[in-house]
């Protein structure tokens, strides 16, 4: 088998500038798959990093399939505690931040309950192999992450359970970060070794495009390098506005009273100033001019009016949905079956394609 290639991030970046381009010119040409993990209910890390872009793609007519990986959880966890709540909290923060299921082009399902996408997984582990599983950055990043004494096979083969994800419902466009940049090349390259073996003469997949996020990363609120339900060092979109100021208030800062914009030498201090500067679409040094010598504490005040003006029309939203848990329901049940659909199709190709359409069952081509 060739290597991976995983290239130069300023091809890459290239190629995304080009993809966003084409995606304005015909939207409808494209179909994009995201998605998370459902490990607790999301913060505005998730909201300015992730949510908002794929409410842009959304509402710029690119047809979008978002995938709750419940199954994915079980990679650096002993067990889903609490799964059923946490998938319906991640949808209750979808609908609020703005993802519309009632438009037809807006897909939210679970990864668990369409079992054809994960009859690809068979095929798909044999077209890679051990090394290139145990050599991809992103998988020893969260190794490294998940502190275990014990990896289960489950982590390894991560990128190709997200290939599955991705190339069930033949996405070209994937919304990524640079650090999953790894897993979507792992993807491409099962499209392109499953069309050498089997498709030379019609492919099957395509080889999905990364479109690369302009969103900054937001670091957590103590300073730590990712902004985290569970190190508590986030905002979360559920949380009231006593609880927001409350969080900001202990925001780590530094001692310096002269407000700056200076990522690197002032990370924590920058952090804030971006969160403003994310809420009030000015930019972070216009902002830090602004408070000049008024100090941190003039800066947690303005931003915690700031992002509490920007997230109540969404957290009013979020309490409405939350009332109505039979509208969660549907929506996932509207979005699985579509999920279901395009997996049965894709499946039937697949087999086709493989020489394993047998005519026992519905989904074989007679």
């Amino acid at each position: 088998m060739e290597t991976i290639d995983y290239g130069t991030f300023e091809a890459t970046l290239e190629r995304s500038n080009r993809l966003e381009q084409a995606l304005h010119r015909d939207p409808g040409r494209f179909r994009a798959l995201t998605g998370d993990r459902p490990t607790g209910r999301l913060h505005v890390g998730h909201l300015f990093g992730s949510l908002e872009n794929r409410v842009r793609l959304q509402n710029m007519g690119v047809p979008i399939f978002v995938v709750i990986a419940d199954y994915q959880v079980l990679t650096d966890r002993d067990c889903a505690d609490d799964i059923a709540d946490s998938v319906y909290q991640l949808v209750v923060d979808y609908l609020a931040a703005g993802l519309d299921p009632d438009n037809g082009r807006t897909h939210i399902f679970v990864h668990s309950h369409v079992p054809e996408l994960n009859q690809l997984l068979l095929p798909f582990l044999t077209l890679v192999t051990n090394a290139e599983l145990s050599r991809n950055p992103t998988v020893k990043d969260e190794i490294k992450a998940s502190g275990r004494q014990h990896i289960n096979a489950g982590m390894y083969t991560y990128p190709v359970h997200q290939a599955a994800d991705i190339l069930f419902c033949k996405a070209t466009v994937v919304p990524v970060g640079k650090d999953q940049l790894p897993h979507l090349e792992q993807t491409r390259t099962i499209a392109r070794r499953f069309n050498a073996r089997y498709g030379v003469d019609k492919p099957v997949f395509p080889e999905p495009q990364p479109l690369l996020s302009n969103a900054p990363s937001i670091l957590g609120l103590d300073g730590s390098e990712k902004m985290s339900k569970s190190r508590n060092n986030a905002v979360m979109l559920s949380s009231s506005e006593d609880e927001t100021a409350a969080y900001i208030k202990t925001a780590k800062t530094d001692v310096d009273r002269l407000i700056t914009y200076d990522p690197v030498g002032r990370p924590e201090v920058s952090n804030l100033l971006l969160l403003l500067s994310l809420c009030t679409k000015k930019d972070p040094e216009t902002l830090a001019s602004e408070i000049g010598n008024a100090g941190a504490s003039r800066l947690k005040s303005i931003l915690t009016e700031a992002l509490n003006e920007y997230l109540r029309p969404l957290r009013q939203r979020r309490s409405e949905l939350e009332q109505d848990p039979q509208l969660i329901r549907d929506v996932l049940k509207k979005g699985t079956a579509r999920a279901r659909d395009v997996a049965r199709e894709t499946l039937a190709e697949v087999r086709q394609a493989m020489g394993m359409a047998y005519g026992v069952d519905q989904g074989d081509p007679q």
